[in-house]
């Protein structure tokens, strides 16, 4: 580092003295909010959810701004921006008092928020002035910082008592102001900077800035930061209501024991960062998270009581977190917070010293961003659920994330510079004598040589070994379908057995499963080159026994809390997660010429299990087929009798089975083999995000309607038995799928898939106009014939869409990457493609959530299903111009290649994709 040339320890110290008070200041007033909110939530009347949201505005600002401030001060120098910064934060802060209105609040709430866009410039300012070795604990002090929220929940209570919250707001920015003058006058520009100045060189450009943002390992930064830092942020803003909530304490004594928090999760991220430089950032990180792990465990687990019925007589207990362990608690967790937030910041400089500024600049970002989405995701859970520890559960399954991504992040790296030395390895030390390659050959479950498309080897020894893996999975994943949409017949029938939800929670439960699944298809892609698809098809086979065991446990009681159907109906998602695993799986094992027709069973046997759900659902829950061990039955309103706990204990016996054949028949493939960053390009290809808007239109309606199907029937035709037909609607689209792919062979996918969005246009008008006429005769079956219109045309474009893909990828590809030779073009052509096919995927699984949810919200606001509809049907017009100007139109892309006047790149008919593509 030429530019410390000359720089004294003095110097070193007086720039981080100053950048470390300033940036307590600032601190202290980007979280004003978490003392003075209290007070302005009492005299406006704002409910949990307004109230999350004014004391996180300030983050969100603070967090945006983060990343152009840290990119100015790698620009122009961290003096002047530092010292700007802290002014327009200060004049913000007068102003606030000024107003009167929640969303003048508001506005005023985002200018405060600049103050905290003040780490960025401090850590690009701070990082320059030492090296390498020393910015661990350079910046580790400059983040003691952080030691401003325990002086605004310490000192702002006591100002705000004595001489109310407007003059406490203006006490802070004349404070502010006077400090970013002694700042600027006391400091001098980093030496880095000077160095540039006196070279003559002009400061990069914003682009240039940004280059290392591509990298997955910065993204992978900023998931740590947002736990450590934005968490922080988060329960330094939520902590005085909480412990006001729950332990009824008063404002000042709240405020104070927040402050408890607080302080070590600033002042010893200074020791964090020695730790980092003594023992790695890597080790303080595993600490950090593991400790946390723990304790957000331990303090999201809710007063709860509980009663055995012992040998003689109940016995009654329950369990509740006291206030001092509580505070015991936070206070290790707030320790451990602040070393992983130096530790987070220590890898910055070290991997990116060029670019501190704007690789800070993001990971500050979302760190801060963490701070503004949890306190409010706080608000609407304490809302939804009713209950006050629903904050830990959230933190908690937030660094088990982080947790596990750093762990897997780290043993790719192992395997990459070890790998032959890993592999050499015994799984266990007591079997080093019999670790031969020869031993371990013959009982060893993965397949070291794989050479599908050699034909001698796939019909010697392949094809069995394929099929045997296919044969498998599909039952496995009809079962995955099956558990992940049963709430659609549950949800129906809960309020027919005494639970007493709104339509609008009915169809929340409905809606959830399709947000985690479609959300887990996205991490579930990556898994089997990770963990091997036997291992992972096992492990996600028996994770789908929690949900089906809970459902049966849950519904047997009238009493179990809504938050707990909240929690199975989530879990039910790893159902929808297995598609994206289950399929890229089994596309490893076989040649080219059979993808096609292994993957279309595999998908469309596997979405069966959404009409097989539906048929047999509605027929075990209507008798005691486990007696006595699956509990009596509830006796419905009408005085039937059902066994609603059968719709989850019906699965479990064919889970159990599933889990062990996979273990035992299935096998991983060495080779098998496909990083993140190969796959990512996919992200800048247009097309990507076009197919994901298309595919939406088709599968997210399909799963959508498929999932909201039953409870639309019930709530709009009451006196109908909606389960004798539900099941067909899934059945049709399914079918549909497997049996049409050839029309888009011999039509084109761009056409068909454009006369599909045509026709669903037209179903949906024909179910608004049946709703329209619901009480006269007939008009139920003119509603569901409408219904099996719209299933079919799902189906027809779930294959024409993934038709489309590898045409216009190998179209594409040489004006994408004209340096590649045609092999190469076609080989990219083919990954971006199975990439793309994995990603819409992922998205157009959101449709499981957006439509059920859609009808519960348009039916409490307006009173019925017509204005969801009516966007369903906007929605299928955006679809079909964009089809036809994109592709279908004359010029179009797709347009001389389907209509035979060009020939199609390498070859359009690819039974892969049109038939076995991505559900």
């Amino acid at each position: 580092m030429e530019h410390l040339a000359g720089v004294s320890r003095s110097q070193q110290n007086r720039a981080l003295g100053a950048s470390t008070i300033a940036f307590t200041a600032c601190f202290a007033v980007w979280t004003i909010f978490s003392i003075l909110g209290v007070q302005i939530k009492e005299e406006l009347g704002l409910n949990e959810t307004q109230f999350g949201l004014l004391v996180a505005t300030p983050i969100l600002t603070g967090s945006i701004s983060r990343i152009f401030l840290g990119i100015w001060t790698d620009q122009f120098g961290g003096r002047r921006v530092f010292a700007a910064v802290m002014l327009i934060a200060a004049v913000s802060v007068w102003l606030l008092s000024t107003v009167s209105t929640y969303p003048m609040f508001l506005i005023a709430a985002l200018g405060v928020g600049f103050a905290g866009g003040s780490f960025a410039v401090g850590v690009a300012y701070t990082s320059k002035w030492f090296p390498s070795d020393r910015q661990g604990t350079a910046l580790g002090v400059f983040g003691m910082g952080n030691v401003g929220a325990a002086i605004t929940n310490f000192a702002a209570p006591f100002i705000l008592v004595a001489v109310g919250w407007e003059q406490t707001a203006q006490i802070y920015a004349v404070v502010l102001m006077v400090i970013a003058v002694a700042f600027f006058i006391t400091t001098k520009e980093d030496p880095a900077t000077l160095a540039r100045k006196a070279r003559g060189e002009k400061p990069r450009s914003a682009l240039m800035e940004l280059e290392p943002l591509r990298k997955l390992q910065v993204w992978r930064f900023a998931l740590y930061y947002f736990f450590v830092f934005g968490a922080f942020v988060a329960l330094a803003l939520w902590l005085p209501r909480y412990l006001i909530g729950v332990y009824g304490l008063d404002i000042k004594a709240a405020g104070m024991l927040a402050a408890f928090y607080a302080v070590p999760a600033s002042i010893f991220r200074a020791y964090g960062g020695f730790l980092s430089d003594k023992i790695g950032a890597r080790k303080v990180m595993y600490w950090t998270f593991l400790v946390s792990l723990i304790c957000v465990f331990m303090l999201s687990y809710p007063h709860t009581d509980y009663t055995i019925h012992g040998i003689d007589g109940p016995i009654e207990f329950s369990t509740q977190m006291g206030l001092v362990p509580f505070v015991i608690l936070i206070f290790i967790l707030g320790f451990f917070m602040s070393l992983g937030k130096a530790a987070v910041y220590k890898h910055i400089p070290v991997y990116y010293p060029d670019h501190v500024g704007a690789v800070g600049g993001l990971v500050g970002m979302i760190g801060g961003l963490g701070g503004f989405i949890l306190p409010i995701a706080f608000g609407v859970m304490n809302d939804l659920t009713g209950i006050w520890t629903s904050c830990f559960m959230l933190l908690f399954a937030i660094v088990a994330v982080s947790l596990a991504w750093m762990h897997f992040a780290i043993r790719r790296m192992e395997e990459k510079s070890l790998g032959a030395e890993l592999e050499a390895l015994p799984q266990f030390p007591e079997l080093q004598e019999i670790h031969t390659a020869e031993h371990g050959e013959k009982t060893s479950p993965v397949l070291e040589d794989w050479r599908p498309d050699d034909e001698t080897f796939w019909n010697e020894k392949g094809k069995r070994i394929a099929n045997r893996n296919m044969w498998i999975s599909i039952p496995a994943l009809l079962l995955a379908f099956a558990v992940w949409m049963v709430w659609s017949v549950v949800v129906a029938k809960l309020p027919t057995i005494g639970f007493n939800y709104t339509t609008d929670q009915l169809f929340w439960l409905a809606a959830l499963p399709g947000l985690s699944g479609a959300t887990l298809r996205i991490f579930y892609s990556f898994m089997v080159p990770i963990f091997g698809g036997r291992l992972w098809t096992t492990l996600t086979t028996a994770s789908l026994l929690i949900p089906a065991f809970g459902i049966g446990y849950a519904v047997q009681d009238p009493e179990t809390p809504y938050f707990l159907f909240l929690v199975l109906a989530l879990l039910c998602g790893f159902g929808g997660g297995n598609f994206a695993s289950s399929m890229a799986n089994i596309s490893y094992f076989f040649p080219k010429k059979e993808k096609g027709n292994a993957l279309a069973l595999n998908a469309g046997l596997g979405n069966l299990g959404v009409s097989v759900m539906q048929f047999a659902v509605p027929l075990v829950i209507t008798a005691s087929v486990f007696g006595a061990v699956g509990g009596d039955g509830q006796v419905t309103q009408e005085g039937q009798r059902l066994w609603l706990q059968n719709a989850g204990f019906i699965w479990v016996p064919f889970l159990l089975i599933a889990t062990a054949a996979a273990w035992f028949g299935m096998n991983d493939i060495a080779s098998a083999r496909a990083s993140f960053a190969e796959q990512a390009v996919i992200f800048s290809r247009k097309h990507n995000w076009i197919m994901c808007l298309l595919y939406t239109g088709t599968f997210g309606s399909f799963i959508g309607y498929s999932a909201g199907f039953p409870l639309l029937m019930k709530t709009q035709f009451p006196e109908v038995n909606a389960f004798q037909f539900a099941f067909l609607g899934p059945l049709v689209g399914a079918l549909s799928r497997s049996m049409t792919g050839w029309i888009s062979d011999k039509w084109g996918g761009a056409r068909v898939t454009f006369w599909v969005f045509l026709l669903m246009i037209v179903a949906v008008a024909g179910v608004l106009y049946f709703l329209g006429v619901k009480d006269q005769p007939g008009a139920f079956w003119g509603f569901f014939a409408m219904f099996m219109v719209l299933f079919f045309a799902t189906g027809v474009g779930n294959a024409s869409t993934f038709q489309m893909i590898p045409i216009m990828m190998r179209e594409e590809m040489p004006r994408l990457m004209p340096q590649l030779d045609a092999s190469a073009r076609l080989r990219q052509a083919e990954k971006e493609s199975a990439a793309i096919i994995g990603f819409t995927s992922a998205i157009a699984a959101y449709g499981a959530f957006f439509i059920p949810k859609s009808y519960g919200t348009s039916i409490a606001a307006t009173g019925g299903p017509d204005a969801a509809l009516m966007g369903f049907l906007l929605f299928y017009v955006l679809c079909a111009v964009v089809t036809w100007a994109v592709y279908s139109r004359k010029g179009g892309l797709l347009h001389a290649i389907e209509r035979g006047r060009q020939q199609a790149p390498q070859s359009t008919r690819t039974p892969t994709l049109a038939q076995g593509g991505a559900a």
